[in-house]
């Protein structure tokens, strides 16, 4: 794991957190609309931000969505959804 002040050190001007829950949100909100029953979490990776939605409750079935996102752009590298 990478953390935001590690890669800044390695030369990688990383997008701050905040700014890639965003992006990600508003992505996910299209495919679930109510995010309300999903824990996020945030990790930054040499191959980019890891944001994974979680269901809260342990007995529904299905999952949340889960992004690989690009830490200079913005941009979405990968996602996959389970519902």
């Amino acid at each position: 794991m990478v953390s935001a002040t590690q890669a800044q050190a390695a030369g990688m001007v990383a997008l701050p957190s905040d700014q890639i829950l965003h992006i990600a949100r508003v992505d996910a909100e299209r495919a679930y609309r109510d995010l309300s029953g999903y824990r996020i979490t945030l990790v930054l990776q040499t191959d980019g931000w890891h944001v994974d939605y979680e269901l809260v409750n342990p007995d529904l079935n299905g999952g949340g969505p889960h992004y690989v996102i690009d830490p200079a752009t913005g941009v979405i590298h990968s996602k996959r959804y389970e519902q």
